[in-house]
């Protein structure tokens, strides 16, 4: 790959993250179908209990909370294919059992229960082993267009997972969505083992030295990974949490099937994939000032969402709402990782793993509370205004010292800079 290549797709011209990307969309397609069914299969279970999804959420995320900075450091220390590719057989030997239940009638809570929390122990090494593997399947100076690449997949497939689960919810149950979702990670397996281990980008590994600690040292001593670090923290807590507030907001105002359920998910994910195929025109680090001014942006109009005065007016400010909350993540996560010294990176990506994602069980439950009391819209309004608060004091924050920090001297060993999330 020539450091002059040019297009908004230029990453996709490296093989080893064609079949990446193409294994993604399948597996990612059915984890979004997957969504949709089990939100329905709880409240259905549960006579539309905010609480119960609040836990499902929670039980999925614990995980994240607890081992992601031990997965980030399996990720520093060993070959992350193969790690990926463990990971997904198991993702997929897990989702296997409770469609079975499902579609036998068996299911119970206990079992979705079960489940999430098994998941989320797999997803807490998966998740940051993938994101530090794309820089190793196209190098740094497309990590930027390939990260952005990675969002615009994951978003055409939450696009086209929650659309189709919403039907075949329909028109044969939910266990049949499951089971789609077991089948799907065969995609990402396939993907995987049919890469060129010679094409691959490694860099070096920590080694039986990679500590947990040295990389949330590196993080501490670093104010331009620190800041965005800490904003990340307070927009995950309370302001991205859509697993939990879109479908109360679905069922609980609007009174919506599983079909227009779908089309609300399937509009907050066009959004988000709009605001990812912008960012693939991104070749540099973003500003600390361009990132907290994203998170302004995005509290704004997830309050909006909550003072939508009918289902038209919501469609249209959560599809507004999706692109902003992807261009803040996405410019959070090209400055936190094009920031990082890549004998760091995984353990980094796992911090930042941990924020985005970590954070979610205490957020499900906090806002699961409010909206008990306040409703769905409550829910909505509450991270839209932590989110504008955090944003504005990062940007008074960063604004002030962003000419001091770090950002002009390399970031990269010149041995990487040859031609991921």
């Amino acid at each position: 790959m020539s450091a002059g290549a040019t297009g908004p797709f230029r990453a996709l011209r490296v093989r080893n993250f064609r079949l990446f990307a193409l294994g993604q969309v399948v597996s990612v397609a059915g984890t979004w179908m997957m969504v949709v069914a089990q939100d329905w299969l709880v409240l259905g279970l549960t006579d539309d209990s905010a609480s119960a999804l609040a836990t499902v959420t929670a039980l999925q995320f614990t995980p994240l909370l607890l081992l992601t900075l031990y997965g980030g450091r399996l990720a520093d220390r060993h070959d992350k294919r193969a790690l990926l590719t463990l990971t997904n057989v198991v993702s997929g030997a897990l989702a296997l059992p409770l469609a079975l239940l499902v579609l036998t009638g068996g299911a119970r809570l206990w079992h979705v229960y079960v489940f999430a929390c098994a998941l989320g122990v797999v997803n807490a090494v998966e998740v940051p082993t993938r994101m530090a593997f794309v820089g190793e399947l196209v190098g740094p100076e497309l990590l930027p267009n390939a990260s952005a690449l990675s969002a615009a997949y994951f978003n055409v497939a939450r696009i086209a997972g929650p659309a189709l689960s919403g039907l075949l919810i329909t028109a044969v149950g939910i266990g049949w969505v499951m089971l789609v979702n077991a089948v799907s990670y065969v995609g990402t397996v396939v993907g995987l083992r049919l890469m060129s281990t010679a094409e691959l980008r490694r860099g070096p590994r920590g080694g039986d030295r990679a500590r947990i600690v040295d990389g949330l040292r590196h993080v501490r001593e670093r104010r331009d990974l620190l800041v965005p670090m800490a904003l990340l923290a307070a927009v995950a807590l309370f302001g991205l949490n859509f697993q939990l507030t879109l479908p109360l907001l679905a069922k609980s105002v609007y009174h919506a099937d599983a079909s227009s359920f779908g089309l609300l998910t399937t509009v907050f994910a066009a959004g988000s994939l709009a605001a990812a195929l912008v960012a693939t025109g991104r070749r540099a680090r973003p500003s600390a000032r361009l990132v907290a001014g994203s998170a302004v942006v995005f509290g704004v109009l997830e309050a909006g969402v909550g003072r939508a005065s009918s289902y038209p007016v919501a469609v249209v400010v959560l599809f507004l709402t999706g692109g902003a909350s992807i261009y803040f993540v996405q410019a959070a996560n090209h400055r936190i990782q094009l920031g990082s010294a890549p004998e760091f990176r995984g353990r980094v990506l796992a911090l930042y793993t941990l924020i985005l994602q970590g954070s979610t069980p205490l957020g499900a439950l906090l806002l699961g509370r409010i909206m008990q009391h306040g409703g769905a819209r409550a829910g909505f309004l509450t991270g839209g205004l932590v989110t504008l608060v955090a944003g504005a004091v990062a940007l008074a924050v960063g604004s002030r010292g962003e000419a001091r920090e770090p950002d002009a001297r390399p970031v990269l060993p010149a041995e990487e800079q040859r031609a991921r999330p």
